[in-house]
């Protein structure tokens, strides 16, 4: 008889990486300034005593020694033992302030935890957690901000403890390997927009059509559409009236990002791109919003005319990743895919 043994040893090496890599790292230990307001008493009190040799002050010194190994040895232990994770709302914007869903947990069965506070790298107000309970969550939120589009990371969870006496702030990061798409930054309107959507749309306009609303009566004519006859009005009139209707305009916006550069982009030419990126966004997003199908051409990819959020979504994701492209040789003008439909059009490089 064969016996087939499965090895085990890589899912138990790559679940141990994984504790390895997830795993909590000390930050070191900060004095605040309560703890050296505190420090300087405690030498002033110490040198009182070594100048009178009184053994109350020499006892206080002691006291208040140990008070701040206490305090030190206690603020370890109270960042210790905890589970941290982080959550992103659906949309981020560049610019934009947000706040990122936290949870932590304490993972000891005995002993709460007490004045913790959280915190992120970056322009980011930390949340207090005043207890911690065994073995409970505390959720809460963290406000932050992106300065730039496109992907990003949020490492770590910092958690400092205040705990006993707030003489010295122990700090530890917890993974926790967030990883967010950063739209574009969205102004709040432009006068290019709002031409934009003047001129174009399922509006009615003044002249015959195939619309829905009515444009006049008048005597049916040969060769006209016996369907669009008012009969209610020949009835009554006794002769055949026909029904024009009013004519409407196409509600498509082709959004176009001429994102070829001749040369390296300076940080200059950057800054002008990332406008452009944030004027095509807020267009498209508008337009959308307006009811418009909106479509977006860049050197590297088209978005075909499609409404609603899942074209919203695939636009602002383009629009997160595209970068500057290289310009090889003469290219022709980006076309859109409808010549009737109104057009945004940004230009990074104007062609040679």
């Amino acid at each position: 008889m064969i016996v087939t043994v499965k090895a085990a040893a890589p899912s138990f090496v790559r679940r141990l990486r994984e504790r390895w890599h997830r795993r909590r790292r000390p930050e070191g230990i900060r004095m605040t300034k309560v703890g050296l307001w505190f420090v300087l008493f405690t030498v002033l009190i110490a040198i009182a005593a070594t100048n009178t040799g009184n053994n109350s002050l020499y006892l206080v010194v002691a006291v208040m020694l140990g008070t701040l190994v206490v305090s030190g040895l206690v603020s370890r232990g109270n960042v210790d033992r905890l589970v941290a994770r982080l959550t992103a709302p659906p949309e981020i914007y560049a610019r934009s302030p947000l706040a990122l869903e936290f949870e932590v947990q304490n993972g000891s069965r005995l002993l709460s935890r007490w004045l913790l506070l959280l915190g992120l790298q970056g322009p980011a107000a930390p949340r207090l957690v005043t207890h911690l309970p065994p073995k409970a969550v505390s959720r809460g939120h963290i406000e932050t901000m992106f300065p730039r589009r496109g992907r990003h990371r949020v490492p770590a969870l910092h958690v400092w403890s205040l705990f006993p006496f707030g003489f010295f702030r122990k700090g530890t990061r917890y993974p926790v390997d967030l990883e967010v798409l950063v739209y574009p930054e969205l102004y709040s309107g432009s006068s290019e927009l709002l031409d934009v959507s003047a001129r174009y749309g399922d509006e009615a306009v003044r002249r015959p059509g195939r619309g829905g609303d009515l444009h006049s009566l008048r005597p049916f004519l040969t060769g006209d559409d016996p369907r669009n006859i008012h009969w209610k009005r020949s009835a009554r009139t006794g002769q055949l009236v026909f029904q024009e209707r009013t004519a409407e305009e196409s509600r498509r916006l082709s959004v176009i990002l001429d994102n070829a550069a001749a040369t390296k982009p300076t940080d200059a030419d950057r800054e002008r791109f990332e406008r452009l990126v944030s004027e095509a966004a807020t267009v498209a997003v508008d337009h959308l919003a307006r009811g418009f199908e909106v479509e977006l051409v860049t050197r590297d990819e088209r978005l075909g005319f499609a409404v609603g959020r899942r074209q919203r979504v695939a636009l602002l994701e383009s629009l997160a990743l595209v970068e500057p492209a290289a310009r090889s040789g003469g290219l022709e003008p980006l076309q859109p895919g409808d010549p009737a439909a109104a057009l945004a059009r940004f230009v990074l490089e104007a062609p040679a």
